[in-house]
């Protein structure tokens, strides 16, 4: 049995990244992660303009204006959003501009139309003065042309999004999103919707993982409930680890007489690199490496333990498939006691909040791994190393974020 630690190093070594790309269209781009730098082919603004709606001046030609002694000024020229061109501003007169227009040659300031007699007007009152350079974007001010604007590795958000659509970016190269494969085992498993015999237990796993996988960012390319039948899964194993980046497994990686998947998965070719973690929950937690470079992960049966485990090793592996880093991970108060193990790491569905200029967290009462309510209304799995020491309320513990569930 090894530690969480020395299992993420093992899953790190194993895991190589996805070095297929595609160009992505935008309205496809959400949650991708760029492939390649992604540089400024211009600068932002791309010329000197107008940062609100007013009057375009020569500062000198205000003064020193006031409601009691305004400064009246003609209209020289009307300054619209894409204009193409502008004539020079001549001294002792104003020009009406908009918004994103170009500032004309000469106006050195922006005087807000609040601040006079308003538009309509063909002589404009300037009931103010304002610093020289108020009001004006600059060219270049803030991004130069050739400058970074995205890293490779980042993952697309509205914000990203929005900055490579200002640019004229229209579909930049992002990896290839992994393939996951997943197969559930069980003689005893029913599809929810289907007649259940009494002791018959409905499929959690399948739909919990399948959208786990959705909210990785990851495809799917197969989905399957087994029975306990050695050669369907075998069958079904060979399919899926032909066409996957990475396999997950719920149930059957046990010891006992129905429990095949080591088996079978060694018969294929795939590499045991451990087998049990000294954790709760989720000790009989498999992981191999398949000839074809797939990294394999066969879950506990339990569905808070599937749910652990796929949320701690799976989810990161996935993002690094992906060509992007694992979300860092938190540190929050305990509003209660945390039930530490002294031999095993602990993890627990939670909550965390923000309250009184700090985050706080709160384990959920319910510790069984039969115990799927646990997860329920939880934004974060609290964990804690081995410990024979109580960690009392108000130690700080490590939160890491559903990447799913509404934030603090």
């Amino acid at each position: 049995m090894i530690t969480v630690p020395e299992a993420h190093g093992i899953i790190r070594a194993s895991t190589r990244i996805s070095l297929d790309t595609e160009r992505v269209p935008l309205h496809e781009l959400s949650g991708r992660v760029i492939a390649e730098d992604v540089f400024a082919g211009f600068p932002m603004p791309r010329f000197t303009n107008a940062a609100m709606d007013g009057f375009a001046v020569m500062i000198a030609d205000i003064g020193n204006a006031s409601r009691n002694l305004p400064v009246l000024l003609p209209v020289a020229q009307e300054i619209k959003a894409g204009a193409q061109s502008t004539m020079p501003l001549a001294v002792g007169t104003c020009a009406r501009i908009m918004t994103g227009a170009p500032m004309p040659d000469g106006a050195d300031t922006v005087i807000p139309f609040e601040e006079t007699s308003g538009f309509g007007h063909p002589v404009v009152e300037f009931y103010r003065t304002l610093k020289r350079g108020s009001n004006i974007r600059h060219a270049g001010e803030e991004v130069r042309s050739g400058q970074l604007l995205i890293p490779k590795g980042s993952r697309a958000t509205p914000a990203e999004i929005a900055i490579l659509a200002a640019f004229g970016v229209s579909a930049p190269p992002a990896y290839r999103k992994p393939n996951v494969a997943l197969v559930t085992v069980g003689d005893e498993l029913r599809i929810p919707g289907e007649a259940a015999e009494p002791l018959s237990i409905y499929n959690s796993n399948l739909p919990m993982l399948e959208a786990c996988i959705q909210a990785s960012g990851a495809g799917k390319c197969g989905a399957w409930q087994l029975p306990d039948d050695p050669v369907r899964i075998r069958k079904t194993l060979e399919e899926a680890l032909g066409s996957c980046d990475l396999l997950v497994t719920a149930g059957g990686i046990s010891t006992g007489q129905y429990d095949f998947m080591q088996e079978t998965l060694t018969s294929l070719g795939v590499v045991q690199k451990f087998w049990q973690v000294a954790q709760k929950p989720g000790k009989p937690l498999y992981f191999g490496l398949a000839p074809s470079g797939a990294l394999v992960f066969s879950l506990p049966g339990n569905p808070v333990s599937a749910l652990a485990c796929f949320i701690e090793y799976c989810m990161p592996a996935l993002s690094r498939i992906h060509g992007a880093e694992p979300s860092a991970k938190i540190e929050a108060c305990l509003d209660e006691p945390f039930p530490v193990d002294r031999n095993r790491h602990r993890f627990l569905f939670g909550r965390v909040r923000a309250e009184g200029g700090q985050l706080r967290c709160l384990a959920s009462p319910k510790t069984d791994s039969h115990m799927l309510t646990a997860a329920g209304g939880a934004n974060c799995l609290i964990e804690s190393p081995p410990s024979s020491d109580p960690l009392p309320a108000g130690a700080m513990a490590t939160c890491n974020l559903l990447p799913w569930a509404e934030r603090c």
